[in-house]
């Protein structure tokens, strides 16, 4: 008995399939008309609208209205357009409030400063820098709203005791000018936060007054003529930051520990021999800068050895000049960083 073959003929198959394509296409046609009737892509579309605006803070009374979303893409360009422009518009009137309370002034065109400015005791910061006043007038002691005191690199060669009666002051700028001395009347500015005496050459000596400023966090003092750490900075006891740096120290106090909250510690181009032991007791220093030029003695718990950095200890890390013999390192527990320059 033989084989049945079955044979067909193409058009047939071809005429079968194109049957069948022609049904899914107008069921997918039928589908899309489906959806576009459905409420649920509506739904979807107000409720990814929603959602961006809310991401960009805009208000919902703002894309709805009569209970109803508009979704429209302009809409929402609209929104973000007068968004940026209220913000920049709030922007320059802040900076535009903020510049009634801000006195600036530079070039050297200026000897002194101008008359107008005395009645002008709204004030709250003066910026003066790069001109040739010398002289700070008393009248400043109208300025009872002043909180900072901006004065760097003018020829001012002595402050007015009147400064005393900024009670509001928190911070005082009078670096690279002439000052020989401070007024001791700056004790009585008991808010100010930071102060800056740097580059001034002759200053030797910080009034025993200043120990009434418990809120200063920030003092330097570096480049001018101390033979010692003052008294008064010794009595900060909110002092963290101190910088000693470019004077003719030749030691440290012992009792330089009180200075408990102290984190950076800066003392390099001095003529320190050695370190003091009270150091250790500084447990929130962090950062001790340091000249090795003179120095013979280093406690040596203040560096650290390879043996500490082995077993996992957090101690002082020393860069220093070994041309200096100094004792070998041993474990530090408080101190992160100390640098011992040449």
């Amino acid at each position: 008995m033989g084989h049945k073959v079955v044979v067909f003929d193409i058009s047939v198959v071809r005429a079968l399939w194109e049957t069948r394509v022609k049904k899914h296409k107008a069921w997918q046609k039928k589908e899309a008309e489906r959806l576009e009737k459905s409420a649920l892509e509506k739904i979807k579309e107000e409720w990814n609208f929603v959602a961006e605006c809310r991401r960009k803070g805009i208000p919902q009374a703002v894309y709805c209205k009569n209970g109803f979303v508009d979704t429209s893409v302009r809409l929402l360009e609209k929104i973000e357009r007068n968004s940026l422009t209220r913000q920049s518009l709030l922007s320059k009137e802040r900076d535009k409030r903020r510049s009634a309370f801000v006195f600036e002034l530079s070039g050297e065109q200026w000897t002194e400063l101008p008359d107008s400015l005395k009645e002008q005791t709204h004030l709250k910061e003066w910026h003066i820098s790069n001109t040739l006043i010398q002289i700070i007038p008393t009248y400043i002691e109208l300025f009872q709203a002043m909180r900072i005191l901006d004065l760097p690199k003018n020829q001012i060669s002595h402050l007015p005791a009147e400064i005393g009666c900024l009670k509001n002051l928190r911070e005082l700028n009078v670096s690279f000018n002439h000052l020989k001395s401070i007024p001791p009347e700056l004790g009585d500015c008991e808010n100010l936060e930071k102060l800056d005496c740097s580059g001034n050459l002759e200053l030797t000596e910080l009034p025993f007054e200043l120990s009434n400023l418990k809120q200063v966090t920030f003092v330097d003092i570096a480049a001018n003529k101390f033979a010692s750490v003052p008294i008064c900075v010794l009595r900060m006891s909110n002092l963290q930051w101190l910088d000693i740096s470019n004077n003719s120290l030749t030691d440290l106090p012992q009792d330089i520990d009180r200075l408990e909250e102290l984190q950076t510690f800066i003392l390099y181009k001095n003529k320190l021999t050695y370190l003091p032991y009270a150091l250790l007791n500084l447990k929130k220093l962090a950062l001790l800068v340091v000249s090795g030029d003179h120095l013979v003695e280093l406690p040596t718990a203040l560096c650290d050895s390879r043996d500490s950095q082995t077993q996992g200890k957090e101690c002082l890390e020393c860069i220093a000049d070994r041309s200096k013999e100094v004792d070998n390192c041993k474990e530090r527990d408080y101190i992160h960083h100390c640098v011992i320059t040449r």
